[in-house]
């Protein structure tokens, strides 16, 4: 089993020091990876519905800082050796994937292949607007992106003729330090808990990440996960399960038992934590009480 730790790019931890700090105590704990969460603006007056809570409000206040996860997780790769460093989730159609291939595998050869590239759809509408990209789209996006990245990475002259994106042999160096299905890329993990990112999970992903999926919300997603696989021709085996955040053993027993490959510490959950040191007190107990078991 592997532990993750998430989220770490908000509130007490966004800035340098501590972020360098919770990192490499994260390292030393033994957790094999480090999630961050991604906004690029959060309108004031927003209207839509966020699917995470029974109120349709976000999760947590508006007005903290979320860095940029790409740029905040560069500077920890160079403060760190081997904890591999993830996006749960990127909103993937919010960004150009042909930049974004660049940006990422620039980043994971030179974090010496440890990026992971948790995408998602994105609920936030405002914000879509915000940035130009019209809502409705975000779906199709999502799907064409997740190609396009796969064949800069692993192809040396790429092509690709799709609604949002043409390329006509075109070099895109370096390429990604690791490999994915024997060609250079990085792992593309499908965030979300609803059936339609289950689905995409199945078709398209390296992996499946349903952030707030418990026990008992995880086998019916995964039912949908290998029934979408089947259909595209893929093997289960092929995507990586990252369960939710496990608050005591029997639930990460339970995570395991259902075929999980990883789990989550709930470093923020169920509420933020409040400083450095609360953080680490909270990595100590995870360690000690879950991790040390497996």
């Amino acid at each position: 089993m592997k532990f993750g730790l998430r989220y770490c790019n908000i509130g007490p931890l966004s800035q340098r020091e501590p972020a360098l700090e919770i990192a490499r105590f994260a390292e030393d704990a033994g957790f094999e990876s480090l999630w961050t969460i991604e906004h690029v603006v959060i309108p004031a007056e927003y209207q839509s519905k966020y699917p995470y809570s029974d109120d349709g409000r976000f999760g947590w206040r508006e007005d903290l800082d979320y860095p940029d996860p790409i740029m905040w997780l560069a500077v920890l790769a160079g403060a760190t050796t081997s904890i591999k460093l993830g996006s749960a989730v990127m909103i993937l159609p919010q960004r150009n994937p042909v930049v974004l291939a660049k940006e990422i595998a620039t980043f994971d050869m030179m974090s010496g292949g440890r990026a992971l590239l948790g995408v998602g759809v994105g609920w936030l509408e405002e914000e879509f607007e915000s940035i130009g990209i019209p809502f409705p789209e975000r779906g199709p996006r999502t799907d064409e992106a997740i190609e396009v990245l796969r064949v800069l990475w692993a192809e040396d002259e790429a092509s690709f003729d799709g609604e949002f994106t043409q390329l006509d042999r075109a070099l895109m160096f370096p390429k990604p330090a690791q490999k994915v299905g024997g060609a250079p890329g990085v792992p593309v993990i499908i965030g979300g808990h609803s059936k339609l990112a289950a689905r995409r999970a199945g078709r398209l992903g390296d992996g499946f990440f349903p952030a707030r999926a418990t026990p008992d919300d995880l086998g019916a997603l995964l039912q949908e996960v290998e029934r979408a696989a089947g259909d595209a021709g893929r093997s289960m085996s092929a995507i990586e399960v990252t369960a939710g955040s496990a608050f005591d053993l029997d639930t990460a027993r339970r995570f395991e038992q259902m075929g999980a490959d990883r789990v989550m510490c709930p470093l923020m959950l169920p509420e933020l934590i409040t400083d450095l040191d609360d953080a680490k007190r909270k990595i100590t107990w995870f360690a000690d009480e879950i991790m040390s078991a497996f």
